[in-house]
């Protein structure tokens, strides 16, 4: 069977089921588990479907844009190991802010049977834990269609009527000397959930370790960890600095 036919047959039981799995495909189609995988990496990149640890979900083009689906499946294994290590540090009765970026999206199918609350201004993290033990506090303010988000003044003000215990947020860059952003509206509101929260990790993959884009918004000090898969010698120039590293292959 060619790949147009397996598309076919992948995408008919998305529609059916809503989720497809790897080890379920291969046996279905009779292919090896690593073509199966392909193939969902192959359609993830093509925006036909979102690519979960495991398998495959249904896109919803109303709740996550295609851009926001490819630019989520980009370094997916990565990105799941990260997450799956933010995870282990989220306990039930936790309340968590959580950001917008793509990394911390792939959170959410790592956190759906936790019994905590999520204050978020993601569109797509809203759709993803809807429906599950996680309770939602949705951030108001202007919408940002292109990072599928609520940015704005108002969105700031309403982080700053609540506390969380821990914020997992995404940045652009991140090195010794501070984190930077690409625009100021997500400085600002990632700055604004910093200072609303007890304890601070940031996700990112090895390619925005000591990476410094266009706006430099906060001290390295003003958060605790950094969850990456970045390797030793990237991460060494963070050894005179007060935060955790939590390394992940």
């Amino acid at each position: 069977m060619n790949f147009q036919k397996r598309k076919q047959k992948i995408l008919e039981q998305l529609n059916s089921t809503g989720e497809v799995d790897i080890k379920e495909l291969a046996a279905t189609l009779a292919i090896s588990e690593i073509t199966a995988r392909r193939d969902l990496n192959q359609l993830a990149s093509d925006g036909l479907l979102y690519r979960t640890h495991g398998g495959g979900m249904k896109v919803d083009p109303l709740a996550k844009p295609q851009d926001f689906v490819n630019k989520a499946a980009q370094n997916s294994s990565a990105k799941d190991n990260i997450c799956r290590k933010a995870a282990e540090h989220i306990q039930d009765g936790d309340i968590i802010f959580m950001d917008c970026g793509s990394t911390v999206f792939r959170l959410c199918q790592f956190i759906k049977n936790k019994k905590i609350k999520v204050i978020t201004n993601s569109l797509p993290v809203i759709y993803e834990l809807q429906n599950c033990q996680v309770s939602l506090n949705i951030i108001g303010g202007e919408f940002d269609s292109k990072r599928q988000a609520v940015h704005g003044k108002v969105a700031n003000e309403h982080i700053g009527r609540y506390r969380a215990g821990k914020a997992f947020l995404g940045v652009d860059g991140i090195s010794p000397n501070g984190l930077f952003a690409n625009s100021e509206l997500e400085a600002e509101i990632t700055s604004a959930y910093i200072k609303q929260s007890a304890f601070t990790y940031i996700l990112c993959d090895a390619g925005k370790i000591n990476n410094e884009t266009y706006l430099k918004f906060a001290d390295i000090n003003q958060v605790d960890a950094i969850i990456t898969n970045a390797d030793d010698e990237k991460l060494k120039l963070f050894a005179e600095t007060a935060l955790t590293i939590l390394r992940v292959d």
